[in-house]
């Protein structure tokens, strides 16, 4: 599985690099939503975007509606990792399309958690 990982963060991508990896997943990454987007057209093989919520050029919401409005990326599944807490915005993201949400800090063993929930399918053992 190719994972897409769009943080503004170096820190946060690698921290989110490091645990797909030791779930057998490779990695690209984008330090906004537009150059996540235009990474996620070129790449042919992603089937999962983390994606942060606050980064400048393109949020993570936008990124997650422009992603759901093109029918090529239907099937390609959405997490967005962030600081955000708010109800409404955690609704917001939902209904714009993403498959799940991860509060900042996490742990690990939460992220898989999720990705278990939204159906990833995993080779590797958990972390």
């Amino acid at each position: 599985m190719h994972v897409l990982i769009v943080d503004d963060s170096r820190a946060m991508r690698r921290i989110l690099k490091s645990v797909v990896h030791r779930l057998g997943f490779e990695t690209s990454e984008a330090e906004d939503g537009l150059i996540g987007l235009e990474m996620l057209r070129a790449t042919s093989n992603v089937e999962l975007v983390l994606v942060d919520w606050n980064m400048p050029n393109m949020d993570g919401l936008q990124f997650v509606e422009a992603v759901r409005s093109d029918d090529a990326f239907k099937n390609t599944k959405i997490v967005m990792v962030t600081s955000e807490t708010e109800p409404s915005k955690m609704v917001r993201v939902l209904m714009a399309g993403a498959d799940e949400f991860v509060m900042k800090p996490f742990t690990a063993e939460i992220l898989v958690g999720k990705l278990k929930l939204i159906g990833v399918p995993m080779t590797v053992p958990a972390v």
